[in-house]
């Protein structure tokens, strides 16, 4: 079960294990300069709203209604990541697609779990991702695009803007695993979102995601055998993406506020991140580290390099209520 809670997606299965339960956030962040240098973790500056399709689905495209989920607002060529919370540590896989392309391994959607090569982050033991997973320690930032351009991946790969959005697939490790490794394994109290919080265009209305600038990142090799997996039990959620300009439109509500440049923050001396464990990295794709970026298809690059002072990078270890269900869609 997937309920919707103050805008976190909250993954629930109760018939496996009362600690089975995982939380996910969509934080606007700093679109990093696509410059050929590999940049840290940007921070997050706020989580974008979530709001049910079903409640305003007569100002939504029609294709929207059938495939069910939630929808949040960006604006063109901004940038996001998805935060993994799991509040007992309880390992939940998450395959995460944009426009049906799966950002871990590039292979397409697949309703089964892919193990070989690996399609899936484990809440557990991956924080964040921030991106599409090109080669090992390396990620192309999330950057939305608007659907229909070429710009975003599922175009580039498939030749069609059928899609868009971002897709995510849910499956809970077995209770009796997870009880056997209780004992086994030191308690880690997990980084709340303040942790990572810094306080301080086309109109078409459906977006995609392309790439962006590169990005020091690990995506970790799952620790489990795929036997160890409930794959019998699953949730799914579409999370559609939409264009910012006609968000007031839709909902009646203001849009976010533009999103700050890179180079502006980066020029306040404020923190960026790096974060480090022991766990084995995924070597990453192929196919997806063969696209084009976001910037190779602007008439003019504008991107300038960002320095990135030594001392404002911040450098972390470790793993890192009631709500609505959401509707997981006959057509997704």
């Amino acid at each position: 079960m997937i309920t919707l809670e103050h805008h976190d997606l909250v993954i629930r299965f109760p018939e496996v294990h009362s600690h089975a339960v995982a939380r996910i956030s969509f934080q606007r962040t700093l679109r990093i300069p696509d410059d050929g240098n590999d940049y840290p973790l940007p921070p997050g500056m706020g989580e974008f709203p979530l709001h049910h399709v079903e409640d305003f689905q007569a100002k939504l495209p029609e294709a929207w209604a059938p495939r069910g989920g939630v929808f949040l607002p960006m604006y063109q060529s901004e940038a996001l990541w998805l935060n993994f919370d799991s509040p007992w540590d309880y390992p939940i896989a998450l395959q995460i697609a944009a426009g049906k392309v799966n950002a871990v391994n590039g292979k397409p959607w697949q309703d089964d779990m892919h193990y070989e090569p690996q399609g899936y982050v484990v809440a557990s033991s991956q924080p964040w991702l921030d991106g599409f997973c090109v080669e090992k320690g390396r990620i192309r930032q999330f950057v939305a695009a608007p659907l229909g351009d070429g710009m975003t991946v599922e175009e580039q790969l498939t030749g069609q803007a059928e899609f868009g959005g971002i897709q995510i697939k849910a499956w809970p490790l077995k209770a009796k695993v997870y009880e056997a490794m209780l004992s086994d394994r030191p308690k880690f109290s997990g980084f709340g979102q303040d942790d990572f919080m810094v306080f301080c265009e086309s109109a078409s209305i459906d977006m995609g995601l392309g790439m962006g600038g590169s990005m020091k990142q690990e995506i970790y090799d799952d620790q489990f055998k795929p036997h160890q997996w409930e794959t019998e039990v699953s949730s799914r959620c579409f999370v559609h993406l939409l264009n910012s300009l006609t968000y007031s439109g839709v909902t009646g509500y203001l849009p976010p506020h533009r999103p700050y440049e890179a180079a502006d923050y980066a020029n306040a001396g404020l923190p960026w991140f790096d974060y480090y464990s022991d766990q084995k990295a995924l070597e990453g794709s192929d196919t997806l580290k063969g696209l084009k970026s976001w910037k190779d298809f602007q008439e003019e690059n504008t991107e300038q390099a960002v320095n990135v002072e030594p001392k404002t990078i911040v450098h972390l270890e470790g793993k890192s209520g009631s709500g609505r269900p959401v509707t997981q869609g006959d057509n997704f």
